[in-house]
């Protein structure tokens, strides 16, 4: 197939130019579809991996209920803070003082509540915690200072405010050391949360925390959502989740009342799941291309018959079998790059826009093996009507009306 015969093939499209546009956009909506889900798809894999990396590789997870992972991924036991939910403050203390490997143990309770500030009234999330918080989940303060353990102990009215919070409520300035009221009882505030922003769609900066002590006497709990362990040994995080377990069994909990969890198994579930959504994504919108190759296909057909007595006369003066063949092949080939390159223009676009809404990923592989297909269907879509024209009697197809 060379130059003069794929412009032989764009010359025959031209003269058709709506059916050939509404052929091509058919493989331009698959192949944009495909660019575009397998980004979200990757983007939300980005950001898993993101939390996680962020995590470090030092932390364990202790929680309430029975965890599985793998193909039986799930929950027994209820969602953390169910009344099946038998971890505690004091569950935490017990792990880190049998542990010698274990350097902080820092619990955590999540609840609403009323927040009140000058006449600004919303709901938002109160979580409850340790001063260890602050260094485990690396969540520095934009204004004053995270509260230390004397306010634990003291079970003191100290808020730390995320910056969402500090938005709904207008306030604009430095609100370190003003009362605000949480559940109608007067806090102080201590200090705010440098911004981190949204991930999963979760508003990370949409929260109050306040000293576990202080969440216990509020809120009339004694029970923790879950508990974070930091190890000094991360090289040995599997063993150090045998020991918590070996703990928490001794103090009479039931191996189906918690569960220990190595966040590289929750990684490994996450991607998992993630992957498959990317693939299931992408095979949806691959459909598109397939629809597409029998446009292709279908519009080949039609040129074929309406082209009967050019081929005829072509094969009369000398035209041969190849000849034939790879000019109807040409033709079908041009469309589906066509539809190609566009859907890739088209496809990347909408992911760069939509990457102000919700974080997307472009790869080139994705970008690759989208136009690779456009072009297998091209080829594929053409080869039958291409064979179908390139065999046909030179008598016959002249006497055809």
């Amino acid at each position: 197939m060379n130059i003069d015969m794929m412009k032989i093939a764009i010359g025959a499209l031209i003269i058709h130019k709506v059916r050939s546009l509404l052929t091509i956009l058919g493989i331009v909506i698959g192949v944009a579809a495909v660019i575009l889900l397998v980004s979200i798809g990757n983007g939300l894999t980005s950001i898993v991996n993101e939390q996680f990396e962020e995590l470090g590789t030092d932390l364990i997870f202790v929680m309430p209920g029975k965890i599985k992972f793998g193909d039986a991924a799930g929950r027994e036991g209820g969602p953390p803070g169910t009344s099946n939910n038998k971890l505690t403050p004091r569950t935490g203390i017990e792990i880190q003082k049998r542990i010698l490997s274990i350097i902080a143990t820092v619990p955590v309770a999540t609840t609403f509540a009323s927040v009140s500030y000058k006449g600004e009234d919303r709901v938002t999330p109160i979580l409850g915690t340790t001063s260890n918080y602050a260094i485990i989940r690396k969540s520095p303060t934009s204004f004053g200072t995270f509260f230390d353990a004397s306010a634990d102990n003291g079970a003191k009215k100290v808020a730390i405010m995320g910056q969402t919070v500090l938005d709904d409520l207008s306030i604009t300035h430095d609100p370190t050391g003003e009362k605000i009221k949480i559940a109608g009882q007067t806090f102080r505030i201590a200090g705010v949360l440098e911004a981190k922003g949204s991930a999963l769609g979760n508003d990370q900066d949409d929260l109050i925390i306040i000293p576990m002590s202080t969440y216990e006497r509020t809120f009339d709990v004694d029970k923790v959502n879950y508990i974070y362990v930091k190890t000094s040994d991360p090289e040995h995080l599997a063993s150090t989740v045998t020991a918590i377990k070996d703990v928490l069994l001794k103090t009479h909990l039931k191996a189906e009342d918690f569960s220990v969890v190595d966040p590289k198994e929750l990684l490994n579930t996450a991607s998992t799941i993630l992957g498959s959504i990317t693939a299931a994504l992408g095979g949806i919108a691959a459909i598109s291309l397939v629809v597409g190759g029998i446009g292709i296909a279908n519009i080949m057909l039609v040129s074929v018959t309406e082209r009967t007595k050019e081929i005829g006369l072509r094969k009369a003066v000398g035209a041969t079998y190849r000849h034939i063949l790879s000019q109807f092949l040409a033709e079908a080939i041009f469309l589906s790059l066509t539809g190609g390159l566009v859907g890739v223009l088209i496809g990347t676009g909408l992911s760069l826009l939509l990457r102000q809404f919700v974080n997307t990923d472009i790869t080139w592989w994705s970008i690759g093996i989208s136009f690779g297909v456009s072009l297998l269907v091209g080829v594929t879509s053409g080869m039958g009507p291409a064979i179908k024209a390139a065999r046909k009697d030179p008598i016959d197809a002249l006497r055809y009306e």
